[in-house]
């Protein structure tokens, strides 16, 4: 298939008993080790994501947040929310804005909503991640726990990929003790190759394995969370941790060209605008318009532009806003909406609709031999969150109270316990009831446009499962266009003459990775060139029943 203008850097893996894919070889590994003992998906994933939190500091933490996408042997899908809230103490007055529209909206005085203490919202993986364990694994907390505490222990390998993010953030990392020590060794960028040894966190994470979730939410880790954003002047105390709890969403259900898609609801954009970007291109050929041509990246770029300018009214807290879900995803919206798009000019879009993120991010895709999937993204916000560490623990704090809205009387404004909004897209897709694939990817707001993308080169213009998620990306919110590096430049000089304000960046968002399914239920996975992503598969299986070796 090599009409299209790019070549994939990785190969994917394929087998029939299994899949684990991460954004890292070692929560790959861990995943794959849960898998082969006997665990089903759920295991793996959890196993995976402790790992990660080893091994991609600067990416997931057990003090961050996320969504776990569940497709259950049985059929039942369900978005297990552990996305954290604002603190009791929090208010929408607090920080300082500087800006009143893009780009740079979201800025605040002293960056208190992006970097220290204040930037902590209370965290909830921890508590998803083992109450999904708890509910629809088989192996004990102990058990899928025991690789992260090896990798903390023992040590492992950095890559380049850890080293240029602790270069990226050296100004603040050098400001905590604790993470100057770990990652800016004699004032320097840890070196790629480096075997880094967490013994602090060791420690936290085997407090974890004995004790459970109440370790952090009411114990001694929770306590010195709590110590801790009392004597550096953050909001976060023991209350707040006390109240912590997941919650079990349904997922937005669409489809597209005859796949059943499904998402994760608000406070999720994802399921939500990719439902209404899906509905709005079904009405264009998109596989004749063609990939990374001027007309098939003038689509995209119009329909991102249309997802945004709803997004900024219609995204929320559920609990606190009530976000016009079936509205927004509805064909007649689409219809409307569509016939709006001008083919040969770009356009300014306003809200089509009224009301009555962080780019650094990972993503785990698994799948075991009986169809339990689970796609979960997970973070702690930006780059090593707000780069502060709890001392003694190991632990690093998120930042995701530059997720809200810093101005008062918005959708998107702090409130108390208000959860924060966020982008993740860990999706599931159907095609005549049988699983076709699961995907997910980092990047803040650039993930659901990224993860519509991948679809739409999935199922219009048929690329294999690697082709799909290295393929060049591009994104825009209607300020840049931004344009991978593999977009011809003829289509930029086109998009520039219907009126696209271009840029050209490195990357689009983050590493994704992907499970599909053939029909015959043998399972290819792939991840993509922007992270350290590692498909493990699984294949084989056990003697058939009656073997006997005889001498």
């Amino acid at each position: 298939m090599s009409s299209f203008p790019f070549a994939c850097e990785k190969q994917p893996a394929t087998g029939s008993r299994g899949m684990v894919v991460t954004n890292h070889p070692l929560g790959s590994a861990a995943g794959s080790e849960l898998l082969l003992a006997g665990g089903n998906a759920v295991d793996a994933a959890v196993a995976a994501l402790f790992a990660l939190t080893v091994v991609e500091p600067m990416m997931v933490g057990v003090l961050g947040g996320g969504l776990m996408h569940l497709r259950l042997a049985s059929g039942e899908h369900l978005v297990l929310d552990g996305l954290s809230t604002a603190p009791a103490r929090a208010s929408a007055a607090m920080y300082e804005p500087l800006a009143e529209a893009l780009p740079d909206y979201q800025e605040t005085a002293g960056r208190k909503n992006l970097v220290g203490p204040l930037a902590v919202a209370v965290p909830a993986a921890l508590a998803a991640w083992c109450e999904a364990l708890a509910r629809y694994g088989t192996r004990s907390l102990a058990e899928v726990m025991a690789p992260a505490i090896r990798f903390a222990e023992e040590g492992f390998a950095t890559t380049s990929y850890l080293r240029e993010c602790v270069a990226d953030t050296a100004g603040d990392l050098a400001q905590d003790k604790e993470l100057a020590a770990m990652l800016l060794p004699g004032g320097e960028p840890i070196p790629a190759g480096t075997r880094l040894r967490r013994a602090d966190y060791a420690a936290s994470l085997r407090m974890i394995a004995t004790e459970g979730p109440a370790a952090l939410y009411r114990g001694r880790l929770g306590r010195a969370l709590a110590d801790f954003m009392r004597a550096s002047g953050g909001l976060i105390d023991e209350q707040d941790l006390a109240v912590v709890r997941p919650i079990t969403r349904a997922p937005i259900r669409t489809t597209y060209r005859g796949h059943e898609i499904l998402g994760p609801p608000p406070p999720s954009s994802a399921g939500v605008h990719i439902a209404q970007m899906l509905a709005i291109l079904e009405g264009f050929d998109i596989a004749r318009l063609g990939f990374a041509t001027p007309d098939g990246v003038h689509l995209l770029a119009e329909v991102l532009k249309i997802a945004f300018a709803d997004r900024a009214v219609a995204t929320a807290d559920p609990a606190f806003v009530d976000v016009p879900v079936e509205r927004l995803i509805s064909r007649a919206y689409a219809t409307q909406r569509r016939a709006a798009i001008a083919m040969d000019r770009a356009q300014d879009w306003q809200p089509g609709v009224a009301l009555a993120e962080s780019a650094d991010t990972t993503h785990v895709t698994v799948a075991d031999h009986d169809g339990n999937v689970v796609a979960a993204t997970q973070t702690i916000n930006g780059l090593f969150g707000a780069r502060i560490a709890v001392p003694g623990t190991g632990l690093i704090c998120n930042n995701y109270m530059y997720n809200f809205d810093p101005h008062p009387g918005r959708a998107l404004s702090i409130a108390p316990g208000k959860r924060v909004f966020t982008s993740m897209a860990p999706m599931i897709a159907l095609r005549e009831g049988r699983l076709a694939f699961a995907l997910g990817l980092p990047g803040a707001l650039r993930i659901f446009g990224s993860a519509m993308q991948a679809m739409v080169n999935l199922i219009d213009h048929r690329m294999t499962p690697q082709q799909a998620v290295e393929a060049p990306r591009v994104w825009t919110q209607g300020h840049l266009l931004e344009l991978e590096p593999a977009i011809p430049e003829a289509t930029a000089a086109a998009l520039a003459a219907r009126g696209h304000r271009l840029a050209r960046v490195p990357r689009v968002a983050g590493g994704m990775n992907a499970i599909a399914w053939a029909a015959d239920g043998t399972m290819t996975g792939a991840a993509c060139w922007r992270a350290d992503g590692t498909p493990v598969a699984a294949a084989g299986g056990l003697a058939r029943p009656g073997v006997r070796f005889s001498i």
